[in-house]
């Protein structure tokens, strides 16, 4: 399991109630991590924030730039292991729990409101999540505190992507960072799965079945 990862150019005022927000990157692809990102955003805050997926690359990486430079965030990440055993809404779950506990570790004290992009919150699914929990359908596009962790989330996973593909180069993760393109699947048929795909999901367990 790779530990998450934060920074604190601040501490809060212990008198001031705040927000962070938390969103994930890596639901979908056949390969590689699930990342979620916390985010308490800065005042004022960075200018520009979007969900993720709508911004250029070039955009994103300014972003985070500024966000890490700027503001309070953590990343969780959970490996294909335990995406395995917990399945992806599971590992999603224990992603976003990992961020925000790592973001409170650094602020040390609790916010008082976490928003979380979609229609789920870890709250009753994590025996670790203590903390009152919002879901916002499409927050990632609407709160900038959950565009900000889109983007941490995003631009984090898709560097643990680029390394992988560095050690297994025939599967463009770099480009396609894990999900099932078929330049991806047409690899898989190749060259078998990695140690790094996801073999709960069906295009890579049917293969293994072969």
């Amino acid at each position: 399991m790779l530990a998450p990862f934060t920074s604190s150019p601040s501490v809060p005022s212990a008198t001031k109630r705040y927000v962070i927000g938390v969103d994930e990157a890596g639901r979908g692809p056949l390969a590689g991590p699930v990342v979620a990102g916390a985010v308490m955003l800065c005042k004022p805050r960075p200018s520009g924030l979007d969900d993720s997926k709508k911004l250029s690359a070039m955009r994103r990486s300014e972003l985070e730039a500024t966000i890490k430079r700027r503001c309070r965030w953590a990343v969780g990440v959970v490996d294909v292991e335990d995406i395995d055993r917990l399945n992806i809404f599971g590992a999603t779950m224990l992603a976003m729990t990992r961020a925000v506990a790592a973001l409170c570790a650094t602020l040390g004290e609790e916010p008082h409101e976490v928003l979380v992009d979609g229609n789920m919150t870890p709250h009753g699914r994590r025996e670790e999540w203590r903390w009152n929990a919002r879901a916002i359908v499409g927050g990632d596009a609407i709160e900038p505190c959950i565009s900000a962790a889109s983007i941490i989330a995003k631009e984090h996973r898709d560097r643990l992507m680029r390394d992988l593909a560095l050690v297994h180069p025939h599967y463009g993760w770099e480009r396609n960072a894990g999900y099932g393109t078929p330049q991806h699947l047409a690899a898989l048929r190749e060259h078998g799965p990695t140690p790094h795909h996801r073999r709960s999901f069906a295009p890579v367990a049917q293969l293994t079945l072969l």
